[in-house]
């Protein structure tokens, strides 16, 4: 009897929460709608939805890229594969990193500062370093979205390690457990949500880090696609580029939102 009064409860707020979303974007086409036709400001000079939805759903688009042109697609992948290998190289230098300087103070007191000091300098800065270093392109683009997201991981999961309630830990020292035990078993464990939190949160900072390398160095992806229409006075094909980055964006923090899910199953109960 509980459990069905859960699941109606829980299907009721999933249903409430689908309405008011939908609610939300009709308000922001409407809006842009209205915007666009009433000649507010500059807005004139930018195409309506519909006009986006017709060339986007085109079978003979007139900019060439829709979701019938295969030049979309090959952007998407090119784009995808970057801030796959970022994401990834992130994650598996940022976590253990993350890790250590929770867990250790002498670590945390001598990288810390180093990593606090070049944090804030914006990707876009690191450009003519990147094209200097590595041998091509492609390397300069994945160096510069891995390193938005790699301070992103850094830092949420030290705080994560950080976070950790001190009783846990000295119960399991009572308990007779080793360091490396309370690392494995306690520290990791309770630093998850932190980590994904970071690793959402790196998702999303690689994807524009990437569009902005892409729009300087690149030669496919989609930011090289939103450059390009730029230079062609494609308004249309913008709007297509920055919507797909969107649900590309959105659909990859969704797996990782997922995928912390599943290894968190114990947080439902």
């Amino acid at each position: 009897m509980v459990d069905a009064t859960l699941r109606r409860a829980r299907g009721r707020i999933a249903w409430s929460q689908l309405v008011l979303g939908a609610a939300g974007f009709a308000a922001f086409v409407a809006a842009w709608w209205l915007l666009v036709h009433f000649a507010v400001w500059r807005f004139s000079k930018l195409p309506d939805p519909f006009s986006v939805l017709r060339e986007w759903t085109s079978r003979k688009p007139e900019y060439g890229i829709s979701l019938f042109a295969p030049t979309y697609y090959q952007d998407i992948w090119a784009s995808t594969v970057r801030v796959t290998i970022a994401f990834l190289l992130a994650t598996a230098l940022g976590v253990p990193l993350g890790i250590l300087l929770g867990w250790n103070r002498i670590a945390r007191e001598f990288l810390f500062p180093l990593i606090e000091l070049i944090r804030p300098i914006p990707p876009l800065a690191w450009v003519p370093l990147a094209i200097l270093m590595l041998s091509g392109q492609q390397e300069a683009m994945i160096f510069l979205t891995w390193i938005a997201a790699f301070f992103a991981t850094v830092l949420n999961t030290m705080l994560g390690v950080t976070s950790i309630d001190e009783s846990y830990l000295r119960a399991a020292y009572c308990l007779g457990s080793r360091r490396w035990d309370v690392l494995w078993n306690v520290v990791v464990p309770g630093s998850l949500p932190f980590i994904f939190t970071g690793l959402q949160i790196g998702m999303g900072v690689a994807w524009f880090s990437l569009v902005a390398g892409e729009m300087i160095a690149g030669e496919a992806g989609l930011g090289y696609l939103i450059l390009n229409s730029y230079m062609e006075l494609q308004t249309t094909t913008i709007v297509i580029g920055m919507v797909t980055l969107g649900l590309v964006g959105f659909l990859s923090s969704a797996l990782v939102r997922w995928t912390g899910r599943r290894l968190m199953t114990w947080q439902s109960h």
